[in-house]
């Protein structure tokens, strides 16, 4: 074997590696809990091409009904499709900020969840309205108002983008993990309803599995937010007030109906939502009538109180569901970062 080569006076130090940067690489682990569902995630794996997509025969709807479930999947898209991007972008945070491995595994493994919800949106587009969600020009006034409002939703989609990648480095775990935790309890809430309500199979087996993956991501948040809880500051609950409050204004687009706050859309908007909706849930996707979907979005925010509650964290009061709380009269875009 040849002599080692060793300097007089010992081997020079490497340099010091400036911080936020991946490196030094370790796998340290805190919270076992966190790798468990790390591991029951690479079980629980499944393939979106695997659902029975023949069975989704464009035949048995009528054109409004195709639009309408094309439209509510691209109301779905402007969330979902943002979610591998977010969590791959929180994924490289993680890596730079040197948190324990099973955190950085589960970032991943949601980023790649994610990937399989935004595949979902894209079948089904494809298979009922080929060229959604955009490209494709409208033929009659009903055609006409779902491309504008996809429009207008995916105008914001682009403004929440921006607010989060200017956002996400200076937020704290107990900040970006309470607005992720929002966000997985919503989706949770609406694939729940979303797959008992349904009437098509391949939508109740997706929805199943789509809502599966979801309340596993909330057990990710809520792990993680349990180690990061205690000791907060004044200024963090704070923080977690408005973000409570930026999640429910950018989530109701999906959940429920959109209130003011964030979404800038135009005046005739909301009433063409309306009707494109009401397209959809003839055709039997599973969407829930205006007051049931209040109703779990109320269930919904009550669940979320009671956790933060538990930590000192003031809720902001959300008047549109009548729930008492904390006033906060503004929302920076800049500030909203829930990801569903």
């Amino acid at each position: 074997m040849a002599d080692l080569t060793i300097p007089e006076g010992g081997f020079w130090p490497a340099p010091e590696i400036p911080q936020p940067n991946i490196y030094p690489m370790e796998w340290h682990v805190e919270t076992e809990k966190l790798a468990a569902i790390y591991e029951k995630s690479k079980r629980e794996l499944w393939n979106p091409a695997d659902l029975p997509w023949d069975g989704l025969d464009p035949d048995d709807f009528t054109r409004e009904q195709r639009l309408g479930i094309m439209y509510w999947f691209a109301v779905l898209a402007n969330f979902d499709a943002s979610g591998p991007a977010v969590f791959a972008r929180a994924t490289i945070q993680a890596f730079e900020k040197h948190e324990e491995d099973p955190v950085r595994k589960c970032f991943f493994s949601i980023t790649r969840d994610e990937m399989n919800h935004e595949e979902c949106c894209q079948r089904t587009i494809a298979r009922l309205w080929p060229g959604g969600p955009l490209d494709w020009t409208p033929a009659d006034d009903l055609e006409s108002a779902a491309h504008n409002n996809i429009g207008w939703l995916y105008h914001n989609g682009g403004r929440y983008w921006t607010g989060y990648t200017s956002a996400v480095g200076r937020y704290s775990l107990p900040v970006l993990f309470t607005s992720f935790m929002m966000g997985e309890m919503a989706a949770s809430t609406l694939f729940r309803g979303m797959s008992s309500g349904t009437r098509h199979p391949v939508f109740s087996k997706m929805f199943e599995r789509i809502g599966r993956d979801e309340a596993r991501h909330l057990k990710i948040c809520m792990t993680i937010l349990e180690n990061e809880w205690p000791g907060l500051t004044d200024e963090t609950r704070a923080l977690i007030t408005r973000q409570l409050r930026a999640g429910f204004v950018f989530l109701s687009m999906i959940l429920w109906e959109p209130p003011e706050g964030f979404w800038e859309l135009p005046p005739y908007f909301l009433n063409n939502h309306r009707i494109l909706m009401d397209h959809a849930r003839q055709a039997g996707l599973g969407v829930l009538s205006y007051d049931e979907q209040a109703e779990n979005w109320r269930v919904a925010m009550a669940h979320i109180r009671a956790i933060v509650e538990r930590w000192g964290i003031a809720f902001p009061a959300i008047p549109e569901l009548d729930l008492e709380g904390v006033p906060v009269d503004f929302i920076d875009p800049e500030e909203i970062i829930p990801v569903f």
